[in-house]
């Protein structure tokens, strides 16, 4: 008898979890979604092997449980359905913020075992339509296990991370993943839409090199999901532009007083770490959707 894997929100991530688990052990994959035309299209797609779009049906059937909702509707859906989860299931997310998770992953029953995830990977497009099967090849996969995730569900998870071809599977706290997220992604997120508020951007239309492209690739972002992104991770984020403000007030002081000494030595630093961080990214193989063999 096969076991259920339950994927809630059919979006990108959410489609792109279901095509990457497909084959995975003997689990069969159910998905619920809002939206018929999403339920009908995974459906038409093979993208799942049947749909629900009553989420209590579903959850009594499901043995794992992926929630792929926005931050607060991962939250709001623990908190409706806490007595529908199948007793002795697993429950995970996507999400990019861990703490708040984990904190609203307290209203489930005992007989539920959470272990909070994190998939680093995702593209500037949304819906299943722009789903990947390779999504996550060659991606981290961040797991945030705590007192109530038992130890054979942690390691169904890493088993998991391989079998969509995740690089790398680290375990850590929900601090510090926040911390980290909040430096690598979030912070990036900011510095691409604060570059498209200039009141240039059209004005210069047409001139804009690799440089440019790259950096503004991810300001046409989901609104709704980066403000839920941003304000729940509000304190390591906000340390984390502070950081960056106070840097570049100091390149622009140096700058605009000619003080080439100060910019020779903050460039030099800066690019050696970039190389030095290049170095150690080809290293460790978590590149990207590159296919790089799985580490445990």
């Amino acid at each position: 008898m096969s076991r259920h894997i339950v994927i809630v929100g059919l979006g990108l991530i959410g489609g792109s979890m279901a095509k990457a688990l497909h084959g995975f052990e003997d689990f069969d994959l159910i998905g619920v979604d809002v939206s018929e035309p999403t339920l009908r299209y995974a459906l038409e797609q093979d993208i799942v092997d049947r749909v629900e779009p009553d989420p209590v049906k579903a959850l009594a059937e499901g043995d794992l449980v992926f929630l792929c909702l926005h931050p607060q509707g991962i939250v709001d859906f623990m908190a409706q359905h806490r007595d529908h989860f199948k007793p002795g299931a697993m429950v995970t997310d996507v999400c990019g913020v861990k703490g708040a998770i984990l904190e609203g992953a307290k209203v489930l029953p005992d007989t539920v075992s959470f272990v909070g995830g994190h998939p680093m990977a995702g593209t500037e497009f949304s819906g299943i339509q722009h789903a990947l099967v390779n999504m996550f090849h060659g991606a981290h996969y961040i797991l945030t296990p705590n007192d109530r995730s038992r130890p054979e569900h942690v390691e169904l998870m890493e088993r998991l991370a391989v079998h969509i071809g995740c690089a790398n599977i680290v375990k850590t706290t929900p601090e510090n993943h926040d911390a980290i997220i909040a430096y690598t992604s979030q912070m990036m997120h900011v510095i691409a839409v604060a570059v498209c508020d200039d009141p240039s951007l059209f004005q210069y239309q047409g001139f804009e090199g690799d440089s440019f492209r790259g950096c503004t690739r991810v300001a046409a972002l989901d609104v709704p999901l980066w403000t839920q992104l941003f304000t729940m991770n509000s304190k390591a984020l906000g340390s984390a532009l502070e950081e960056l403000e106070g840097n570049i007030r100091t390149y622009r002081q140096a700058i605009e007083a000619g003080d080439t000494t100060t910019l020779v030595e903050k460039l030099s630093y800066s690019a050696a770490r970039k190389r030095k961080m290049n170095r150690l990214e080809l290293e460790s193989g978590a590149v990207g959707r590159e296919g790089k063999k799985p580490k445990v």
